[in-house]
């Protein structure tokens, strides 16, 4: 993909930044800084995988821990789209070129719904993330 050329419309509408994921070395004091000092309010963790996430207005910053082998430490950061379908953006970003990653159901600022992890040209990781499982049930009976 070619850097100002313009392939086709996309089969969606960016809507908002959903959340980012920022891999952290110091939970505790990383969860003191956000909420203590910006504000944000801790929503939900999984234990299982040490994530913690953190409501920031509308959107999630999630922090998980370790850093990875380049010390990067975001993880991926997530787009709202609408509509989601999984077929047209599988043909429209293979199209485009982009390195495709997995699929699933995955909970973000507005809730459980379908996503798709995708990678930039440099290797950041987007998730594109769908409206929550019951908004999409409506949008479809509409």
């Amino acid at each position: 993909m070619s850097e100002g050329t313009d392939m086709q419309t996309p089969p969606f509408r960016l809507r908002t930044l959903d959340h980012v994921v920022l891999r952290v070395r110091e939970m505790q004091r990383m969860i003191g800084f956000y909420t203590g000092v910006l504000g944000c309010r801790k929503e939900r963790e999984v234990e299982r995988i040490g994530l913690v996430q953190l409501r920031a207005g509308t959107a999630m910053i999630d922090l998980v821990p370790g850093r990875s082998g380049d010390d990067r430490n975001l993880d991926h950061f997530a787009l709202t789209i609408e509509p989601y379908d999984e077929a047209a953006l599988r043909t429209y970003l293979g199209d485009a070129g982009v390195k495709i990653g997995e699929s699933g159901n995955r909970y973000g600022a507005e809730g459980e719904g379908p996503s798709l992890y995708i990678e930039d040209p440099e290797g950041n990781v987007v998730e594109l993330k769908g409206p929550p499982a019951a908004a999409a049930t409506a949008q479809r009976s509409s």
